[in-house]
């Protein structure tokens, strides 16, 4: 399944992939059209921001920079339920920055499936969480998964229901932490 999810990748479609936080939809970072497939579905404007789901620090650093503190606070608590908010390189393509603040969330979640996904894909996994207009939770459920989106999406990967746990949001600017928003997981040293 794994090696089929990232043949669709590599042709440029959509999958659903279950994290350690929810289900969520993911492409390559390159993929324009799957890309605006998920700005569709999700019904998300220009200043939505996204996240690059990466495998370790290594990967990190070709797509965010960040300073001794940042690095030492990702390394702390990675894996785990957490996005970083760091600045993009110029290897990160505009459309997915943040277009005020040129920021990109990164995750490395604690997950075998998502590792072994972006194991195999050999570089990021471009990823937004599986939140439907006017919910407030991700679809946590794959057969309600597959009612709703069998025709949108080219593959779904089923391993059964996931809570959906938001992942705890830690911005970094100037190289200081910020908790953005608390999720599954509190971080008592950043308080």
């Amino acid at each position: 399944m794994i090696r089929r999810a990232i043949e669709v990748v590599r042709e440029g479609g959509l999958i659903v992939y279950p994290s350690d936080s929810s289900y969520a939809l993911g492409c390559q970072i390159d993929s324009k059209d799957a890309l605006e497939r998920i700005r569709r579905i999700r019904q998300l404007g220009q200043e939505h921001r996204f996240a690059l789901v990466c495998l370790d620090l290594s990967q990190i650093s070709s797509f965010a920079r960040f300073g001794n503190e940042a690095f030492r606070v990702i390394k702390m608590l990675s894996p785990g339920p957490f996005t970083f908010i760091l600045k993009a390189t110029k290897e990160v393509p505009r459309r997915l920055q943040h277009p005020k603040f040129k920021t990109i969330g990164i995750r490395i979640p604690d997950s075998p499936i998502v590792r072994a996904l972006v194991r195999e894909l050999g570089e990021p996994l471009f990823s937004s969480t599986l939140i439907m207009p006017g919910e407030t939770e991700a679809l946590s459920d794959p057969y309600e998964i597959r009612d709703r989106l069998e025709k949108t999406v080219d593959l779904i990967i089923d391993a059964d229901v996931v809570p959906y746990e938001p992942t705890t949001i830690i911005g970094f600017t100037e190289d200081n932490p910020e908790i953005i928003r608390q999720g599954k997981a509190a971080v008592s040293f950043l308080q």
